[in-house]
């Protein structure tokens, strides 16, 4: 039985100290090398959700050579099933197993990595067609450099999917009823196929729907990975309670780690502490094996929620022998970057780099955006020249991550050189790329060129690409442009949902129409199924909160939670700003903290004693 520990502050002061590097040679130190930092460094940006230690004994450890089994040909990905536009296997035949890659992009259907700032978005909050898979969560414990795929495989095609989608009156039940009195055969290949195209389109209801059929009807008999890809998608659909409700009704023998781990992916998408961290301890209850996804999730948990237990599981990782992977780095260097701790930040990279492992694209991109944001213009650019490589043109690829990075950078020339790479023929991306980064540098003209030249090309916009246009307006304060805009969205039959919804509202937050916004946003949420994104609640909020609107802040905090968001740190800090400003007292707010989970890291506390209706001054002082 193994226990985690807890940093001791000997351990810290010896472990943590900035600036004294030191390079593993063996391979348990690793996990040492990255604690680097992890105690002390990040003391200043954790918000403490809890202190106390998670019990992670009972595991079995793995070993690094059973880990290295997995990293042939296997892609890195994890949304269940939506891998990034080109990435799906065109000849996977292996019943559900495109779930394998499955539960990666659950958060962030943005374009970059973590460009939503801390508030990530879920599965839900993407309104739908052929949305990119974003890449944080992973199924599979290794991932393939992007810069190895060198051209996009077209997405697989499937009879099945179309027969689908093409009656959407009827229910999946009645289609697949049909298809079969027509003589069709339901084979592992076809199913696999059906499932890829529906979760790529963000069709979990469907999707769920066909895996319901096939399990009642056992026309295929179901392995791991079908019953991995069922927990996913109910998850999605119902809610994570009924997903692991659903756990318990699948064959003991097959609630191996898959299961659970699929199960902590959603959690950790959801941001969902408590729930993840339960999970994870049920599955050391259960003696199931370490995996470093299963530590890979809660890093990236953590990263979000409470910092300073990146050193728990970074401990974990080395007390267990789970090597750290490709991913394990990247979440490390960009929890680094966010507290702008650039030094430590480099000392993962030179430790990454010790070990064998590369920084692959996505970890450039990331170091080059935190260079950014710290000022560091020169060592930014040096690692695009890196993306960039000995010819642009041969590494078509990097484009789409260097255009936003340039217009962060200011620099026109480059944005404009990187854009006539691809100009005579773009990939969707590229132009959604392009039309970003001109949006950064104030240009809309350019940016609109770039956007009907994706018209042009692309006949069915989904809203993700018109949402792009339409927060640059929302940033430039030009509401009849973005008004007309989103017109043109419904007269072309785009699918208006929550990232549209979410843009609209910050079109007339940024006009000064904050009622407008709200009321669109709460039209929106009573009239779709689909929730509308946590963004787009927290904008509204923060509006009512500067004013010192406290009915209007709490009626926000309240519907964030009817939408089904765990209450975390960064509401009470809003809900609380709204009270300083009125200069009103806030009753209770300790005990509503208290009741979930949140615990004030020094900068609430501060904020709460400004609020505290028992306070003792001066005056009360002589009064009592």
């Amino acid at each position: 039985m193994w226990a985690i520990r807890r940093a001791s502050p000997s351990f810290k002061k010896q472990v943590f100290t900035a600036g004294h590097s030191r390079i593993c040679s063996a391979t348990s130190e690793i996990s040492s090398q990255c604690l680097k930092g992890y105690g002390d460094g990040f003391k200043k940006a954790s918000n403490v959700i809890s202190d106390r230690p998670l019990g992670f004994r009972g595991f079995r450890g793995i070993t690094h050579g059973f880990l290295r089994l997995f990293t042939e040909n296997r892609s890195f990905s994890s949304l269940a099933g939506t891998k990034s536009s080109g990435e799906e296997d065109s000849d996977s035949d292996d019943g559900f197993s495109e779930l394998e890659s499955s539960t990666e992009a659950i958060q962030e259907a943005n374009k970059d990595v973590e460009s939503v700032s801390e508030h990530e978005l879920s599965e839900d909050d993407v309104d739908g067609e052929d949305v990119e898979a974003p890449r944080e969560l992973e199924l599979s414990d290794t991932e393939t450099d992007v810069s190895k795929r060198k051209s996009p495989r077209k997405r697989v095609s499937s009879a099945l999917y179309n027969a689908i989608v093409a009656a959407p009156a009827l229910s999946v039940h009645k289609i697949m009823d049909k298809w079969v009195e027509e003589g069709n055969d339901v084979t592992r290949a076809e199913v696999a196929a059906a499932m890829l195209n529906l979760r790529k389109r963000r069709m979990y209801g469907r999707a769920l729907q066909l895996s319901e059929w096939l399990e009642s009807k056992k026309n295929l008999t179901f392995t791991d990975r079908d019953y991995a890809s069922r927990v996913d998608l109910i998850a999605k659909v119902r809610g994570l309670q009924k997903a692991e409700d659903y756990i318990g009704m699948i064959p003991k023998s097959f609630r191996g780690e898959v299961i659970y781990r699929t199960l902590l992916a959603n959690c950790v998408a959801e941001c969902n502490l408590k729930k993840s961290e339960k999970i994870f301890n049920k599955m050391k209850d259960l003696e199931l094996p370490l995996t470093c996804f299963a530590c890979n999730q809660l890093l990236l948990l953590y990263k979000r929620t409470d910092k300073k237990k990146i050193a728990d599981v970074l401990l974990l990782m080395e007390k267990e022998n789970v090597k750290p992977s490709l991913f394990t780095y990247r979440t490390l260097i960009d929890a680094k970057g966010q507290c702008n701790d650039i030094s430590g930040m480099e000392q993962i990279v030179e430790t990454m780099k010790a070990e064998g492992i590369e920084p692959d694209i996505n970890t450039k991109s990331i170091l080059a955006k935190h260079y950014v944001s710290g000022g560091l213009n020169e060592k930014a650019e040096n690692v695009l020249k890196e993306m960039e490589g000995g010819d642009i043109k041969e590494n078509r690829w990097a484009c789409r991550s260097l255009l936003p990075l340039y217009a962060a950078l200011g620099k026109a020339d480059e944005v404009g050189r990187i854009w006539q790479v691809c100009e005579s023929n773009p990939r969707l991306d590229e132009c959604v790329a392009a039309v970003e980064a001109w949006g950064k540098l104030h240009n809309i003209k350019e940016a609109e060129a770039v956007f009907d030249k994706m018209a042009a090309k692309w006949a069915t916009l989904s809203s993700k690409h018109y949402s792009v246009l339409l927060r640059i307006y929302a940033s430039h304060k030009m509401l009849s442009k973005g008004k007309d805009l989103v017109k043109r969205m419904s007269d072309s039959g785009c699918r208006i949902g929550p990232l549209t919804w979410d843009a609209l509202v910050r079109l007339y937050v940024e006009a000064g129409e904050v009622e407008k916004a709200d009321s669109i946003l709460h039209k929106a949420a009573e009239q779709n199924r689909l929730r509308p994104m946590i963004n787009s609640y927290l904008v509204i909020m923060e509006q009512y909160a500067k004013r010192g609107d406290v009915h209007n802040t709490e009626k926000m905090f309240h519907r964030m939670r009817q939408a089904g968001y765990v209450s975390r740190i960064s509401q009470y800090q809003c809900l609380i700003r709204a009270y300083i400003n009125a200069k009103a007292p806030c009753y209770g707010i300790a005990e509503r903290m208290k009741a979930d989970s949140v615990f004030p890291n020094k900068g609430l506390a501060h904020m709460l004693a400004q609020v505290d209706a028992f306070k003792k001054t001066a005056v009360s002082d002589l009064l009592d």
